[in-house]
């Protein structure tokens, strides 16, 4: 019995290593095949031939030291930058005796006027017959009625009691007379000095095209050539490039303008105009303002305006009124509105160089009981000149 059950022992164990042998292999075949490492091979050595090279033994290449290695040289820098520079400002010419520099320009009005009366007064005989051209002569030169038959009074007693006359002395009387109806003691000072209120303050007042804006830029070359410090304003919003062409003058000789947007409101712009010339403690501020038609009474009420606006910082130093010469009793016309407007306090007459007659001096100045302070002889930027009644007499009736 005990042989039996070790047979049958030794039979399950067989059979259960036969069965693990079995397993053991099908297992084997479905495994995939262990993948061999890659091999890292080392890179060549320099010393190494390489493909192409010949199999010779490397040469070593001479190499250089530190101090054999020369190094590039920096570039120079410049000790001092420059910096582009501002450019010059003009330098008016002096005031002073400009008149006599420029009465050359006069020399059209002196042919009609000064030349034509002394060729009349030499005449061996004065009948009324010439007494009647002297006086015609004075009326085409725009001298006025009223100031034409107070002067002829005045030549004819005159002549009677010189009785005989040489060409010098018809010459020193016609030029004692002349300046007299001109006016000698009239004052013909531009204020433009600053006062406690703070700077002097200018309007400039007149129609389009009588060079307004213009006669503002050739003032401010004035002032500055005399030393004032000057701000400008550009209240003519009107006018196309108005406050460009102020602003050019300005700069030429270093005067600052204030501007405001075009069709903006002109007294607001004077206004701020003469607040900046005060805290730059400018000297002077000359306002342009808009070339207001005569006929337009709202534009003429709005100037008004302006300068009511300006005296809230202070007073008006001067209301400087611009009038083209050439154009006469027209010119006279102009004067009279303006004058109802603002209080007129000098007159500034332009292009008396052309066809004007001189003898608008007289009757703008009669007509409206003003000065005239400046005279505009030419379209250079120094040809507006300072009046002086004796140097204009002297460039009518020439030497």
């Amino acid at each position: 019995m005990e042989y039996v059950i070790l047979a049958v022992v030794i039979a399950v164990v067989a059979v259960g290593a036969i069965a693990g042998l079995v397993v053991s292999g099908r297992r084997r075949q479905q495994l995939p095949p262990k993948s061999q490492a890659p091999v890292i091979t080392a890179p060549p050595t320099p010393q190494e031939p390489q493909v192409g090279e010949e199999s010779a033994p490397p040469t070593e290449e001479p190499r250089r030291t530190v101090e054999e290695v020369e190094l590039p040289e920096a570039e120079a820098v410049p000790e001092t930058v420059e910096v582009e520079e501002a450019p010059a400002l003009d330098v008016p010419e002096p005031t002073a005796g400009r008149l006599v520099r420029l009465r050359s320009r006069l020399s059209r009005s002196q042919n009609s006027l000064g030349k034509g009366l002394l060729t009349l007064l030499s005449r061996e005989r004065l009948d009324e017959d010439t007494w009647e051209e002297v006086e015609e002569t004075l009326l085409t030169a725009d001298v006025g009625v009223a100031p034409t038959q107070e002067l002829v009074e005045r030549l004819r007693t005159r002549v009677k009691v010189l009785g005989t006359r040489t060409p010098e002395e018809l010459r020193a009387l016609l030029r004692e007379e002349l300046v007299e109806l001109v006016g000698k003691d009239a004052d013909r000072t531009v204020h433009s000095t600053k006062h406690e209120a703070g700077p002097a303050v200018v309007l400039v007042v007149g129609v389009n095209g009588v060079g307004k804006t213009t006669t503002t830029g050739k003032l401010a070359r004035v002032l500055v050539a005399d030393g004032r410090k000057v701000v400008l304003g550009a209240a003519d919003t009107f006018r196309a490039a108005a406050a460009d062409q102020l602003q050019t003058w300005g700069e030429r000789v270093g005067a600052r303008t204030v501007r405001g947007p075009e069709g903006g409101d002109p007294a607001s712009i004077a206004f701020d105009a003469v607040k900046e010339g005060i805290a730059e403690g400018a000297d002077t501020v000359l306002v342009d303002t808009a070339g207001r038609l005569h006929t337009k009474t709202g534009l003429m009420d709005e100037l008004g305006k302006v300068k009511r606006v300006v005296e809230k910082h202070g007073p008006v130093d001067e209301v400087l009124l611009v009038l083209d010469a050439t154009t006469g009793q027209n010119g006279l016309i102009q004067a009279r509105v303006f004058a109802e407007v603002v209080d007129i306090t000098g007159i500034v007459l332009t292009k008396l160089d052309g066809t004007a007659k001189g003898g608008i001096v007289v009757a703008v100045q009669r007509d409206l009981g003003v000065p005239v302070k400046l005279i505009g002889l030419g379209e250079g930027a120094d040809d507006l000149a300072p009046f002086e009644p004796g140097a204009f007499v002297d460039a009518l009736i020439g030497d």
